[in-house]
């Protein structure tokens, strides 16, 4: 992170089980994704993380599904103070892989996916950030097989 003073590359450097347990705990997650013309767009969900990917149900019509159909490309970021950024694909999805663990987590009755697609979205990278160790902590994976 070029201008940040952070420390050199392997100070601090994050265990991706640390990455993995802010994903799966995470209550809201912001999906950024961006328009046809190129106009970003960036909006809340609910999410689980499952088989090495981000899910989500989105309603069929909005903003972030047009724009995920036409460009798989997105990211998708817990809230702080530590924060994971996953930038990656996405992909239809079925409900009856996310159901059990969207109803264990959401007390909301889970997504119909007859209006509102189920988005799996797998990691290309992700990055990770423990607020109180900036300096030290910022820690980038790859995956070379998007969901490894």
């Amino acid at each position: 992170m070029p201008g940040y003073g952070v420390a050199g590359p392997d100070a601090g450097l994050l265990p991706w089980s640390w990455a993995e347990e802010r994903l799966r705990d995470a209550w809201r997650y912001w999906v950024v994704t961006v328009s046809p013309g190129g106009e970003p767009h960036a909006m809340p969900v609910w999410a689980v993380w499952l088989e090495d990917a981000l899910w989500f149900s989105t309603g069929g019509r909005s903003r972030k599904a047009r724009n995920l159909r036409g460009e798989p490309r997105c990211v998708v970021h817990t809230e702080g103070p530590d924060v994971v950024v996953v930038n990656g694909l996405a992909e239809e999805g079925e409900l009856a892989r996310m159901a059990e663990a969207y109803g264990a987590k959401y007390p909301e009755l889970p997504p119909d996916p007859a209006s509102n697609p189920i988005v799996r979205v797998r990691p290309v990278t992700v990055i990770g950030i423990d607020e109180r160790e900036f300096a030290t902590s910022p820690t980038r994976w790859r995956f070379t097989n998007p969901g490894h």
